[in-house]
């Protein structure tokens, strides 16, 4: 049975476009992802990010139990701390990526939605003694734009947020004391995402759509993540590749070397011996660039993983998994006619900026 978030009637009263999105019925877009889209980079967008799971990770033994799983080091995570790492099967592909925040009474885990039972039952097979995880029933609205904070403040004013840094968070004091407001996002622009109980979320979405706050459903979501760079689970990621030809590498922990994360081994065999690697794609002949499409290069063959238009910058990009040895001038095959682009290095557009060369 589809699932639907707090929100839901939110977004269909908001002629939200409704679709089945790894379970659940999400808004695509309400009206026009161009518009979604230009509001998160110049001033402020909303997301309804509910359907993500999230799994409390309490007990004697829960670091211990993180550090095996995780493959980047979630013993270095102070108080009030986040990071963002992945899960490796024995393998070393990725079940999963994932944000982990360090807080007073254990540790919480931000997983996609669409992996949610595969996460829980790995969990589950990988538990010690004294531990315990728990999947909680919250809400999440991810706050973006480069007038996100001023906006949260204008509304819900937190202290300490203002001077809080990228990957911490910060818990409201009084009658707020059950959210939790992480300054990360999934955009390339500044913001927070903020995880609340549901019922605290209908109000906070209500007062930011008064506030004249855009709502922003998937699609918009997705060409700003792609513009930042950031992978997909499930295209860019999956559990047939490292984080070592995925862009993530940085962040596996090798150090301290005796901590014997799940798919170690296999990565450290891979680390400096990759034959392929995950970059950037601008279009430089007419065309979009998608998902599955063959890259030719001088070096041989790749394939992109996401592709989409950029409304920043006016043209198709895409991330591809080419030869490691690639650079400069490639062909795509779209639909039998071979188009002329341009490998570069992500991110492709961050906190407003474009970054990479667009010159033919």
């Amino acid at each position: 049975m589809t699932k639907q978030t707090a929100l839901y009637d939110q977004h269909v009263e908001h002629n939200g476009k409704m679709v089945d999105f790894a379970g659940w019925m999400m808004p695509v877009n309400y009206g026009s992802q161009i518009a979604e889209h230009t509001a998160v980079r110049t001033r402020v967008g909303m997301f309804d990010v509910s359907h993500m799971t999230v799994i409390d990770v309490q007990g004697e033994n829960a670091l211990p139990f993180l550090q095996r799983v995780v493959a980047n080091d979630c013993g270095k995570l102070v108080m009030w701390q986040t990071l963002y790492g992945a899960l490796l099967n024995e393998q070393g592909g990725v079940i999963d990526d994932l944000t982990v925040y360090r807080l007073p009474e254990g540790y919480r885990c931000v997983v996609n939605a669409a992996t949610r039972d595969k996460v829980l039952a790995w969990f589950d097979q990988q538990s010690l003694a004294n531990m315990s995880f728990e999947e909680k029933d919250l809400g999440i609205i991810a706050l973006q734009g480069p007038a996100a904070l001023d906006t949260l403040q204008a509304h819900f004013p937190v202290t300490g947020i203002e001077g809080a840094k990228h990957f911490t968070a910060v818990r409201p004091q009084g009658e707020r004391g059950n959210w939790l407001i992480g300054r990360t996002g999934y955009t390339g622009e500044d913001g927070v995402e903020i995880i609340l109980p549901p019922e605290d979320a209908v109000q906070v979405w209500a007062t930011f759509l008064a506030a004249g706050v855009q709502p922003v459903g998937l699609g918009a979501r997705d060409t700003l993540r792609l513009e930042a760079g950031l992978n997909l689970y499930g295209q860019d990621l999956d559990e047939q590749t490292s984080p070592l030809a995925s862009r993530i590498g940085w962040t596996v922990a090798w150090e301290p070397g005796e901590r014997n994360f799940i798919g170690r081994d296999a990565i450290e065999a891979e680390r400096g011996a990759n034959t392929e690697k995950l970059t950037g794609l601008v279009m430089r002949d007419k065309g979009v660039l998608r998902h599955g499409q063959i890259v030719l290069t001088r070096d041989g063959e790749g394939i992109i993983t996401s592709g989409t238009f950029s409304p920043t910058m006016g043209c198709s990009i895409a991330l591809a998994r080419v030869p490691r040895a690639a650079k400069g001038v490639c062909r795509v095959d779209i639909r039998g006619k071979h188009k002329e682009a341009k490998i570069v290095q992500p991110p492709f557009v961050r906190n407003g900026k474009i970054l990479v060369d667009q010159a033919k």
